[in-house]
């Protein structure tokens, strides 16, 4: 009778035990989804500030390059390989 005694004691031991590691993994489980969802949302902010800085990028480079007076026709082709340029980015960050 002492052994089945000793051995439901020791079962509950370690079920306690598992109780206990279960608790902690979910709670940084918890945790990891919380840190997760947090770096999702700098990573959104930071395309959001890369897609402005290109677009002032675009805006100064077309700027320059109407100041520099090449002609209508260099400048034509200048804003359309520039408008293609954010199209590929947009379609980059849509990816």
């Amino acid at each position: 009778m002492k052994d089945v005694a000793t051995l439901v004691s020791g079962i509950e031991y370690k079920l306690r035990k598992l109780i206990d590691q279960h608790q902690s993994t979910r709670d940084e489980n918890s945790r990891l989804i919380n840190e997760i969802q947090e770096l999702k949302k700098v990573i959104n902010e930071q395309k959001q500030t890369i897609s402005q800085l290109e677009e002032k990028s675009k805006i100064l480079k077309l700027a320059k390059t109407l100041e520099t007076k090449e002609g209508n026709v260099e400048a034509k082709l200048k804003i359309n390989e520039l408008v293609r340029e954010i199209d590929k980015c947009i379609g980059l960050l849509n990816s």
